[in-house]
């Protein structure tokens, strides 16, 4: 039976005298990503005989957060942990017997390539003496004549010249062309000599875990090393896929759910089990505090100091700006030292609106099967899971801005977990139709997703009317009045939900009065807390079009102008 590792510090362990260092190996069995950061577990077996024992794990990285280092595990028999300590160090590759085979297959190459190339210079040089015999040959027709003189026949000189050119020409080519085969070998041997130092026997930086033990018998242990490293995080994207459905289905929302997850921590998660957190241990765990805040009157404004007379000895003058001086700058520190606690509150006050805590929404997603994450930073890109949602159809139209009508699909959110911001990818009726973006939602919160325009819903939007007048004899004011009217039909073979947004101006000035106009009153004013924005809801039958008639006045004092701008 194996029995939980003690995690204690005990005073035995650490003064007596422990055996040889152990020496372990560990793979990554398990990690935990948050957006910022990821903790990983690593697993060895040891077999370690009764006594002190020092444990050495040399494979961990060496961007492995030395405070956050947990060891835990469990044994067949009692074995007490005394201490845990870390440091950075250098250790040979593991992949040195892969180097070294691959380093000779360069090396044996690159002394093939430097044989070919002594070959080509040896045939270089037998061309260059080649060429110097010819040229010896070229020289006989000015050598003295020997003998006694007599006449003797001469050679075919024209014949022979033509000979030693041909000859020259030929070893001359033979030369360039064994030239531009060396400088070839030349480039061939310098990659494969760059290809070699890379290969060359190097050291990794690791982070080395020393754990003192003592096992009051023989024993196997199965150990656990946890540790955080910061260059890792995942982000949350979705599919939604609309199935608009029929007149006797009712339309359906899945809701798939993805992560990215990236990470440059120095090592690969090869085949890990793989599981993903909504917290970030780097946010905050408390509420911040606040200090109070006082208000008192602004401090009076120090004295000018006065000039000098005019007929006032220079040294009187001096004396006179350095009492001055000393003047203004003890007031100024007593301003200061009055000043400089309600002061400190204020910076506070703008760190704390730039902090920002999501604690109140927690999950972790363990990921099926196990997975493999490259220490590249490629993106690795897997399915959380998939909810199934009854959306309510409903159609939105902004005729001021475009005559379109937009589909869109109200949905709860599934019960259990909350859903994170992060890009979705929209396809209705299987057809992706663009991008969009979910915010954080809670679970059972309600929120509408559009799925672009709808062509089965026709919009149209007409000015009725468009007239400035003035009025009043004594007290003259004049005004604006604009009518609209917009027409909505649904093509669709059912019923369906139509909210047609629009406007009126909003006043700025008690003088300047706003009228609403129109046979339609909305249903809805100031959506989302916009002042002026107008809602109408309705919901048309197959085939039914419905007019929303409504305008505004504008009156203002006559010897007044107005102008229309964007407002808050």
């Amino acid at each position: 039976m194996r029995t939980a590792l003690a995690l204690l510090v005990l005073p035995a362990l650490v003064s007596g005298a422990y055996a040889a260092d152990v020496k372990g190996t560990s793979r990554i069995d398990a990690v935990i990503v948050f957006p910022s950061g990821a903790e990983l577990t690593r697993v060895g077996k040891l077999r370690l005989e009764g006594g002190d024992h020092v444990i050495l794990f040399s494979d961990l990285p060496a961007r492995a957060i030395a405070s956050s280092i947990r060891v835990e595990g469990k044994a067949t028999g009692k074995l007490d942990i005394g201490s845990v300590d870390s440091r950075r160090m250098f250790v040979p590759r593991t992949d040195d017997a892969v180097a070294a085979t691959e380093r000779k297959r360069v090396e044996d190459a690159i002394e093939k390539l430097k044989d070919d190339k002594a070959l080509l210079q040896t045939a270089v040089q037998a061309a260059e003496t080649q060429k110097a015999l010819i040229g010896n040959l070229a020289q006989l027709p000015t050598r003295p004549v020997t003998g006694n003189g007599a006449a003797a026949p001469q050679p075919d000189w024209t014949q022979i010249f033509g000979i030693i050119g041909q000859r020259f020409a030929e070893a001359q080519k033979a030369i360039l062309d064994t030239q531009i085969k060396v400088r070839e070998l030349d480039r061939q041997i310098k990659d494969l000599e760059g290809k070699l130092a890379s290969l060359a026997p190097a050291q990794d930086e690791r982070t080395e875990v020393k754990i003192f033990v003592n096992a009051a018998a023989p024993l196997e242990a199965d150990i656990a090393i946890r540790y955080q490293v910061g260059a890792a995080s995942w982000v949350p994207f979705y599919d939604a896929r609309l199935a608009t459905g029929t007149k006797a289905q009712a339309p359906k929302l899945q809701l798939v759910r993805r992560a990215s997850i990236q990470q440059r921590s120095g090592e690969s998660w090869d085949d890990v089990a793989l599981a993903l957190s909504t917290t970030r241990p780097g946010a905050g765990t408390a509420a911040p505090e606040l200090q109070p805040v006082t208000v008192d009157y602004e401090p009076d404004a120090p004295p000018r100091p006065m000039p000098p007379a005019a007929g006032a000895p220079r040294s009187m003058a001096r004396e006179s700006a350095e009492v001055d001086r000393v003047a203004s700058e003890s007031e100024g520190r007593r301003l200061r030292a009055k000043s400089a606690p309600a002061e400190k509150p204020e910076v506070q006050s703008e760190e704390v609106r730039a902090t920002v805590e999501t604690q109140a929404f927690q999950a972790i997603y363990a990921i099926a099967g196990r997975v493999s994450v490259p220490t590249t930073g490629e993106a690795k890109r897997v399915q959380i899971d998939e909810a199934q949602l009854e959306p309510a159809l409903t159609v939105r139209t902004v005729p001021k801005r475009e005559q379109k009508a937009f589909l869109y699909a109200k949905m709860a959110m599934a019960r259990g977990t909350p859903v994170l911001p992060g890009q979705v990818s929209l396809f209705r009726d299987g057809t992706f139709v663009g991008n969009g973006r979910l915010p954080q939602l809670a679970p059972g919160e309600e929120h509408e997703l559009g799925f672009g325009v709808d062509d089965s819903v026709r919009v149209r939007h007409v000015i009725a009317e468009e007239k400035r007048a003035e009025t009043g004899i004594i007290t003259s004011s004049k005004t604006d009045t604009r009518n609209y009217r917009i027409t909505v039909k649904n093509l669709h073979v059912r019923a369906i939900p139509v909210t047609v947004i629009d406007q009126i101006p909003v006043s700025q000035n008690a003088d300047i009065k706003i009228e609403l106009l129109g046979k339609t009153a909305p249903t809805k004013r100031d959506i989302d807390d916009k002042r002026g924005v107008l809602a109408w809801e309705m919901t048309l039958q197959p085939d039914e079009e419905k007019a929303v008639e409504f305008g505004y006045r504008v009156t203002w004092p006559g010897a007044k102008k107005i102008t229309y701008g964007q407002g808050s």
